[in-house]
């Protein structure tokens, strides 16, 4: 058997068909052996002839175009002659003829939304002839360029950002002068946008100069630093800051803390700190300034405030601060409140319940002058006897 162009192009479904092996014993293997050599020979060539039909039709240009928002935006359909009747498509969709100047498409005051894939179609056949990613952006602004020693004297690190979006590739060059000598600015992995130089010489008066240049297919910026060795010290904030309550001080905190650990040797160049404190109902800090140590005891605490602490860190003789550490949070000791169970409560409390009783009458009940007899006595008693009982069952 063997499929028509049209079926090789879009196959129908067909059922599946049990496997005959190659070279079973008896006539009907010998016939399988001898007649499936020919559909195979003519699906080989019919499969060529696709590939042939798929190449000749597909045949286009096709690059990304980068265009600038607001700008007006002309597409040529390929190599097709001006007047040539073609159909194009964005993402897929078809333009409407407005569009469309002879077999240009004209885009005017294009945005962000336009950006997408246009294709450009032969007639009616709808044979593919040309193909282009539009791209719309904008030239880089002046990049934002920083450089800073973190960890001194080891060396520093320049990092960089663009203001404002471009919505297309952008590509950073940096170059580091030291005097008149270029200097290796390594990239960094994570982040991207950084790179880190290495002191070949400490304790220079030599000035760094630091030019970041951005291109991108619309246009290019650039920037420039020039600096002292000593002017971008500043070192990381200081790490596990902690404040605990001091046991039966109402007025005190215990702070501590920890030099950054990317400062590589606090031994040969110490850092100082700044301390800043408030109670959480104030927004004014009381700051102290510490030459040495990384710990501090807070003495002028509210009694029973909440209070937010932070910490920075300088090097002793050059650079700038650090920026805060992250804020804690420690309220003074409060001494608990106590129980009172003093006698005058437990009389208090006895008198109260004895006052809410009240006793039964003690006045006769029988009147002897209106019972008569020994009988009426007896009435007089037993009722005198069940109201002393009665009185003693509530006393």
């Amino acid at each position: 058997m063997c499929w028509s162009l049209k079926e090789l192009i879009a196959p129908e479904p067909v059922q599946k068909q049990p496997v005959v092996a190659w070279g079973s014993a008896g006539s009907g293997g010998k016939e399988g052996a001898m007649a499936n050599p020919v559909p195979s020979a003519c699906c080989v060539v019919l499969a060529a002839v696709v590939v042939v039909y798929a190449q000749r039709h597909s045949q286009q240009d096709s690059h990304i175009q980068y265009e600038r928002v607001g700008a007006d935006v002309t597409m040529k359909c390929g190599s097709m002659d001006w007047d040539a009747a073609v159909t194009w498509t964005a993402n897929g969709t078809d333009i409407d003829e407005s569009h469309l100047n002879g077999s240009y498409l004209i885009l005017k005051n294009v945005d962000l939304s336009q950006s997408g894939q246009y294709s450009c179609y032969e007639g009616s056949s709808w044979h593919l002839k040309y193909q282009t990613y539009l791209r719309v952006g904008t030239p880089p602004k002046e990049p934002v360029l920083m450089c800073r020693s973190n960890n001194y004297p080891k060396g520093f690190y320049c990092s960089w950002h663009l203001p404002t979006p471009t919505y297309i590739p952008n590509s950073f060059n940096i170059s580091v002068i030291h005097g008149t000598k270029d200097m290796v600015c390594e990239k960094d992995a994570i982040p991207k946008n950084r790179c880190h130089i290495r002191y070949l010489q400490l304790f220079s008066t030599v000035k760094y100069k630091v030019t970041l240049t951005v291109t991108n297919a619309l246009g290019k910026n650039f920037t420039t630093l020039t600096f002292d060795e000593f002017a971008i010290v500043k070192p990381d904030p200081p790490e596990s800051v902690v404040a605990k309550p001091v046991p039966n001080n109402p007025r005190r905190l215990e702070v501590s803390w920890q030099n950054p650990s990317s400062w590589p040797d606090p031994e040969s160049f110490p850092l100082k700190f700044f301390l800043r404190y408030r109670p959480l109902i104030l927004d004014q800090w009381q700051h102290v300034e510490l030459s040495d140590g990384t710990s501090h005891t807070i003495t002028d605490a509210y009694a029973g405030k909440e209070y937010i602490i932070q910490v920075a860190a300088k090097d002793n003789d050059i650079g700038t601060w650090s920026d805060w550490s992250v804020a804690v949070h420690a309220t003074p000791w409060t001494e608990e409140p106590k129980h009172l169970t003093t006698e005058a409560q437990i009389t208090e409390t006895t008198s109260a319940s004895t006052s809410s009783f009240m006793a039964p009458p003690t006045t006769k009940i029988c009147d002897k002058g209106a019972v008569v007899g020994s009988g009426a006595m007896a009435v007089c008693w037993t009722a005198g006897l069940v109201v002393a009982a009665y009185s003693v069952l509530f006393i």
